[in-house]
């Protein structure tokens, strides 16, 4: 999974030059709410992030949580901006492998995350042969909850994880 393209987004893995879009992000109140306080505050915080979350999920599993860009529109000189995160993660508390995602609240509510995670749910398919996707989502976080869905996501159960209560989604390939 080194990177993938569609007509208006880049997916791509992470690594050191992402130090200040991660602080950005994991950052934002809506991800703080929906996801955790990473704790996350400088650029040697971040790089620790990146070496063991998604740098180290590459080299163990061969995917991971990767930048998501928007690309320039066709002919344009401007680069690629970076707007988020989805990728897929694999727990020690979870028997599946789980579809992540978070975004600016800039580029939320313009199918960027629907777009994303249809790359990277193909991408379980097909590149890692992968039978069953699940994803977990914060009680209340009805945006990703209805997103889960429109992907094919079923409900299945809540748990507690991290002290939260959540709902637990699957889909099967």
């Amino acid at each position: 999974m080194s990177k993938t393209k569609a007509s208006r987004l880049l997916v791509r893995k992470f690594n050191h030059e992402d130090a200040e879009f991660i602080i950005q992000l994991l950052n934002e109140p809506s991800f703080i709410e929906n996801i955790a306080d990473k704790g996350i505050k400088n650029q040697q915080d971040a790089f620790k992030y990146l070496d063991d979350g998604p740098i180290a999920s590459y080299k163990k599993f061969g995917f991971g949580l990767c930048m998501v860009e928007l690309l320039p529109p066709a002919g344009s000189i401007k680069a690629s901006v970076p707007i988020g995160m989805c990728g897929l993660i694999k727990r020690e508390e979870l028997e599946d492998v789980d579809l992540g995602y978070a975004f600016l609240p800039n580029y939320c509510g313009r199918g960027y995350a629907e777009e994303s995670a249809k790359m990277v749910l193909e991408m379980a398919k097909k590149q890692f042969n992968l039978n069953r996707v699940v994803a977990i989502t914060k009680v209340g976080n009805q945006s990703s909850e209805k997103l889960l869905r429109k992907l094919g996501f079923n409900y299945e159960k809540l748990l507690t994880m991290y002290a939260d209560e959540n709902k637990y989604f699957s889909l099967d390939f």
